[in-house]
């Protein structure tokens, strides 16, 4: 993968999760540059990409190898590495960051506390240098930074060639859907026009069907909001009651279908509190089908 791609592998200590983020003029580009293992690191692999980085580089920093010392080890056997680039985060949130001299230009690193920004055939260093700058300042979860990091990349001029794909993939303890891999957000653009601008418009939505509600975000089901929720129940062939402002138990029951078809079980359900409904899951389900009337 030598076209145009910059990326960014960073850690969040504190919620123990590491991820990459990744934007090219290469067509899935997040299916050979993103690697990571939670509890272990993240590792970023592109410029005439080797794909083997990944795996041998998880393998040496699982064995307690530290960022820099498992570079050094996958680079320096490697008869091409003067036309490769690769960025690393260790379980101590340690970076490193390799790009050979053959790599075409404008190519380049960026290492900072706990991330490093790589990229290649890109406008110049103020693509990383607003990379990293949107990192360090950017709020919400892991993802929400890396992607923030890649806009900010793709704002500054980014890649000289064009645009195509973009990824994230963030990774932590249990942190999978049903609780048994590591693999929490895994997305990927693979050919869009605006790829960046799509995969962070996809991390919000993984926020929206993944991220338990939050208690200081419900709202208590009045008659108001009941009437609302039974309009839109008995419009979409789940309630055939009145929309009486009732929150009765039938009321509920055709709810919970109408919740449990659009995926949102992680936002409200009949066996948590059936009386209060967050924010997200009201505003999410006012949105969307009001762009179906």
């Amino acid at each position: 993968m030598q076209p145009s791609t910059f990326s960014i592998a960073a850690c969040d200590l504190e919620k123990r999760e590491w991820g990459v983020a990744v934007a090219s003029k290469f067509l899935a580009s997040g299916a050979v540059v993103s690697w990571a293992r939670a509890e272990v690191g993240a590792i970023a692999t592109q410029a005439r990409a080797k794909v083997g980085y990944g795996h041998e580089g998880l393998s040496l920093l699982a064995e307690g190898e530290s960022a820099i010392a498992a570079l050094e080890a996958i680079t320096s056997v490697d008869d091409d590495r003067a036309e490769r680039q690769v960025g690393i985060v260790d379980r101590s949130g340690r970076a490193a960051a390799h790009t050979g001299e053959k790599c075409f230009d404008w190519a380049g690193h960026r290492v900072g506390d706990g991330y490093t920004c790589q990229g290649n055939i890109l406008v110049g260093p103020e693509v990383l240098e607003a990379m990293a700058e949107s990192f360090e300042l950017a709020t919400g979860e892991l993802a929400d930074r890396l992607v923030s990091a890649l806009r900010a990349g793709d704002e500054a001029g980014g890649d000289r060639r064009g645009k195509q794909s973009a990824a994230v993939l963030v990774v932590r303890e249990d942190g999978g859907y049903g609780g048994d891999t590591d693999r929490y957000l895994d997305l990927r653009v693979d050919d869009d026009p605006e790829p960046t601008r799509r995969l962070q418009e996809l991390v919000a939505m993984h926020h929206v069907f993944f991220m338990p509600a939050i208690e200081l975000e419900m709202i208590p089901i009045e008659a108001e909001v009941a009437q609302e929720l039974q309009a839109l129940s008995r419009q979409l062939g789940y309630y055939e009651g009145e929309a009486d402002g009732k929150w009765d138990q039938a009321s509920k029951e055709a709810f919970e279908a109408l919740i449990s078809n659009e995926n949102l079980e992680e936002r409200w359900s009949l066996d948590q509190d059936p009386d209060v409904i967050d924010r997200v899951a009201l505003d999410y389900l006012r949105l969307r089908f009001s762009q179906e009337d």
